[in-house]
């Protein structure tokens, strides 16, 4: 796979704003997504992983949600469009059930320093490590 792998410009079915375009960048484990508003986002492939949006992750209602450690050499493999609403990433640690919408890419693009900060604390507090090493 190249350094940079892209996905055209995305139709939306109005619930938000759609991106025009979205790059992977391998050897810096960073997915950049810009939006027809202007704004761009560069987000962590790490990042993604640990805030997917599947049930894996965020549990089956509040409170049951399962912190994810260990993922800061996570790899996207493959990111698969998902009608003209969302991507599907396919982690190399085989996680590959989140479906990311474009409005919660938008919302993850602009909370993403706020999240992050909350989840190292989270993290720190449980004693899990990004590397997987405890």
């Amino acid at each position: 796979m190249s350094e940079a792998s892209q996905a055209g410009p995305a139709p939306t079915d109005g619930a938000g704003p759609a991106p025009t375009e979205i790059r992977l960048h391998q050897k810096s484990r960073v997915m950049e997504i810009a939006f027809a508003d202007g704004r761009t986002f560069r987000l962590s492939y790490e990042f993604l992983r640990v805030h997917s949006p599947s049930a894996e992750v965020r549990g089956h209602g509040p409170g049951q949600e399962v912190l994810q450690t260990g993922k800061r050499d996570v790899e996207i493999r493959v990111l698969e469009p998902v009608g003209s609403y969302a991507v599907q990433p396919a982690f190399s640690d085989s996680h590959a059930t989140g479906i990311y919408s474009w409005e919660y890419l938008y919302h993850l693009g602009e909370n993403q320093e706020q999240m992050w900060s909350e989840y190292l604390a989270k993290r720190e507090k449980a004693g899990g490590s990004r590397d997987g090493h405890g």
